[in-house]
Parts: structure tokens; C-alpha cells; sequence
């Protein structure tokens, strides 16, 4: 694609300007103080959840184990939106230079394909332990817990290496703002002045692979437990599987929901305020609930959270 004269004379843009969630100064303190708990309160919960995964061994099992990596990744993955967050709701519109909006779009890509790979795997999880029981101890051992899990970490960090160096390898001229409060895709491919179809290719493509793919292999798990749970002979065992499942399925449900929404469109689309509000669901949102629905309401891990409370009072 040739370039317009305009264009090649124009200087590289060397810092964005993130508009942050809210421009309204009424707005912004309150909501300054509602997101910093909700971060404080994620980083804690989270926090908890990977000491009593770590330190109580009745809790080394691969459910947990994959519970314990999603913690690690929920604390990352808050850590690196929450603060040009806070940060925008503090001071209202700010500068960041073009590496380090580069440096937090290559974090969050990999966090965000890393969780769709885990919410999959623990989903498969769940698939073997209530529909092939006896098979449990083959199928999920140690070894494969830990390749699946390093698949979901590494795997991502290729993808987001080469998404990253697609987005930060096109020209931008100018404008510079970005009606975002972190760094994302969409907005920063609207002000490339450069062609981009190259880097929506790949965008595509690692979409249908990653985003796709692993919200197949829930599905797909979380169907074929409903069967088995359909099958259970007992009422009260019927209830807590399907509450239990339904838990699951209402995170898993939102996140790739809103990701659907704004990640699975073909081209390039405008940075709207909805657009703010949906990124504020995954970023923000599901982190602090995925351990209340995965691992608070999870009666081994109340027990030994009890007994942890003993042991620090007692």
C-alpha cells in the first residue's frame, strides 16, 4: 500500500494519549476509590487461594493446581490494566510512551489467551473427573497438569510476541488518543496510518485459535458433564453438580462474551464507550469473582481456610 505524501511527512507518533474510563471529573473520584478496592480486594483474594493451594496438601490435586494458576494469572493480568486505570481516573487523560504502551499490550495479550487456554483445560478437567472417574488418575497426572499448564503460558506468550510486534511494527502519524483506559488492540489499529491487513490476519487467526478453540473445549466439557449429571441417580447430587456448573459456566459465559464482542469482529472497529464498559467486565471484573466461584464456595478450600485462620490464632 503506497503511502500519501501527507502521510510520509508526517512525524512517528511517540506517545498515546489513554482518555481513561471517564473524562467527567464528578465521576472520577468515586470511581477512583471503587476500583482501587476492587483491585486491593482481587489481589487479596487471589492471593489466599495460591497460599492455601500451596500449603495445605489435601489441596495438591490438579483441580487446584489449574485454581492456583488462574489466581497467579488474575493477579498479573488486574496488575497490568488496574493502573493506567487508576491512573487515568486520578489525573484524567495521560501520556504513555510508545514502549511502554507496547510493553502493556504484550502483557495483556498474553494474559488474556493464556486465561481462555486455562478456563479450557479446567474445564477438561472437570469433564474427566465426573464422566470418566476411573480413568482420573491416568488422564490428569501430575505430568499432564503441568503440560497443560505450560502450553496455556508459553503458548500465549508466542502469540502475543507476534501479535505485538505486528501492531507495533505499523506507522502511527497522528492522532494519538486512544478512547481506552489501557493499551488494546482495536483502538491502537483505528490510528495506524499504515496498511493493517497483515496484522487483522494474524489477529484472525489467532482468534479462531486460541479464543475458538478453547471456548469449544469448555463447551464441549461443560455439555458433556450436564449429561453425566442428568444421569446421576440422586437428586441431591443432580443439585450440587448443576449449581456447581452453573457457577462455572456464568464466569466462563461473561468473559468470552465480552471478548467475543470486541476481540472476533473482522476489522477494525471504532473505540466506543461500550467498548470501555465490556474491557471493565474481563479486566476487572471477572478476576475478583473467578475465586469466589471457583475456590471460595469449594468446601475443601473453606476447610482449609479454616484451619489456616486456627493456626494464625491459635
Amino acid at each position: 500500500m503506497e503511502r500519501s505524501p501527507e502521510v510520509s511527512n508526517t512525524t512517528r507518533v511517540q506517545a498515546f494519549i489513554l482518555l481513561g474510563l471517564s473524562t467527567r471529573p464528578d465521576l472520577r473520584g468515586v470511581l477512583f476509590v471503587v476500583f482501587l478496592t476492587l483491585y486491593l480486594l482481587t489481589l487479596l483474594e487471589n492471593s489466599l487461594i495460591i497460599y492455601l493451594v500451596c500449603s495445605h496438601s489435601e489441596l495438591h490435586k490438579p483441580m487446584y493446581f489449574f485454581l492456583g494458576n488462574l489466581s497467579c494469572l488474575e493477579m498479573s493480568y488486574v496488575s497490568v490494566t488496574m493502573p493506567s486505570l487508576l491512573v487515568g481516573l486520578w489525573a484524567g487523560p495521560f501520556h504513555v510512551p510508545f514502549t511502554a504502551c507496547m510493553t502493556q499490550l504484550f502483557f495483556f495479550i498474553s494474559l488474556i489467551c493464556t486465561e481462555c487456554t486455562l478456563l479450557a483445560s479446567m474445564a477438561y478437567d472437570r469433564y474427566v473427573a465426573i464422566c470418566r472417574p476411573l480413568h482420573y488418575p491416568l488422564l490428569m497426572r501430575p505430568r499432564v497438569c503441568l503440560g497443560l499448564a505450560l502450553t496455556s503460558w508459553l503458548g500465549a506468550l508466542v502469540v502475543s510476541i507476534i501479535k505485538t510486534a505486528c501492531i507495533a511494527s505499523l506507522s502511527y502519524c497522528g492522532p494519538n488518543v486512544l478512547n481506552q483506559f489501557f493499551c488494546d488492540v482495536s483502538p491502537l489499529l483505528n490510528l495506524s496510518c499504515t496498511h493493517v491487513a497483515l496484522t487483522e490476519l494474524v489477529d484472525f487467526i489467532s482468534t479462531i485459535v486460541i479464543l475458538w478453540g478453547s471456548l469449544l473445549v469448555a463447551l464441549g466439557s461443560y455439555v458433556a458433564i450436564g449429561r453425566a449429571v442428568l444421569h446421576m441417580p440422586s437428586a441431591a447430587a443432580r443439585r450440587k453438580a448443576f449449581s456447581t456448573c452453573a457457577s462455572h459456566l456464568l464466569v466462563v459465559g461473561i468473559f468470552y462474551s465480552a471478548t467475543i464482542f470486541i476481540y472476533a469482529r473482522p476489522s477494525r472497529i471504532e473505540s466506543m464507550d461500550l467498548n470501555k464498559v465490556l474491557s471493565v467486565i474481563y479486566t476487572v471484573a471477572t478476576p475478583m469473582c473467578n475465586p469466589v466461584i471457583y475456590c471460595l464456595r469449594n468446601k475443601e478450600v473453606r476447610a482449609a481456610f479454616r484451619r489456616a485462620l486456627r493456626w494464625s490464632f491459635g
